[in-house]
């Protein structure tokens, strides 16, 4: 957790115990030169990670490379939260929902029309399409709405008894997780509760290329309380095989 994946030292490090996944890297960074000098803000930028990622592979777009994989990484996601307080009758929003890697669970387990989905892309967007279709899902009528900041200002006050973002904040910088902040308070029940996962470090705060963030939980925490929002480290989800870590938010 201490390691400054962005240095040199750790990247030679790294690309000697690891020789074939250099050439991937390379080619990250090249894709990630490329689309900063055309994109304007990380909105943008990721929006066109995400449409070079889900043309080559809609699953290893969202982290998982293999239908095995993607599967269980979703039914992670949805075990810990009805563990922890989701129950049909919730209203729910996931943000960065992909193509419904955990949603599918979701939306199969909550009441018709409970549950929205977020996502800057459109492209993965319309591979949660066709996942609702190869699970049967059409009747559940979820709602998939593509955004363009984290405002939430089409949702009504006050709606959602549950908020959950996954890998979303490991690939934000701080001023997209701060707009979150400042807004998803307003659209979450007085009851309700909001679950995201970052990546973690205990050392200096850094990003690899414009993809990869890393935050100290104190960090996120003192932000979240600048908008009147308690934020909770979860102590037993670093018992899951996850590398990334959780903070649950309430009003």
């Amino acid at each position: 957790m201490t390691r400054t994946r962005s240095s040199l030292a750790h990247q030679i490090t790294y690309a000697l115990k690891h020789p074939g996944r250099i050439a991937p890297h390379l080619r990250r960074l090249a894709r990630d030169t490329w689309l900063r000098l055309r994109t304007d803000d990380h909105v943008s930028y990721y929006r066109a990670v995400m449409r070079h990622d889900t043309a080559r592979d809609p699953g290893g777009a969202v982290g998982s490379h293999n239908q095995r994989r993607w599967l269980a990484m979703g039914r992670m996601q949805f075990d810990y939260l009805v563990e922890h307080g989701l129950k049909p009758e919730c209203r729910m929003l996931e943000i960065g929902c992909g193509n419904l890697r955990a949603g599918h669970l979701f939306i199969g387990y909550l009441h018709t029309g409970n549950y929205y989905g977020v996502d800057i892309s459109p492209d993965i967007l319309l591979a949660a399409q066709d996942t609702l279709a190869e699970h049967g899902l059409q009747d559940k009528l979820p709602h998939l709405t593509p955004v363009r900041d984290l405002k939430f200002a089409f949702l009504p006050d006050e709606h959602f008894d549950v908020v959950h973002a996954h890998s979303v904040f490991s690939h934000s910088p701080l001023e997209v997780i701060e707009e979150c902040f400042a807004h998803v308070g307003r659209v979450m029940k007085p009851s309700g509760w909001f679950d995201f996962t970052f990546d973690r470090t205990e050392g200096k705060e850094h990003h690899v290329l414009r993809e990869d963030f890393y935050y100290r939980t104190e960090t996120l925490v003192a932000l979240a309380a600048r908008y009147g929002l308690k934020a909770t480290f979860m102590e037993d989800w670093e018992r899951s095989p996850h590398k990334q870590s959780k903070i649950r938010v309430t009003r």
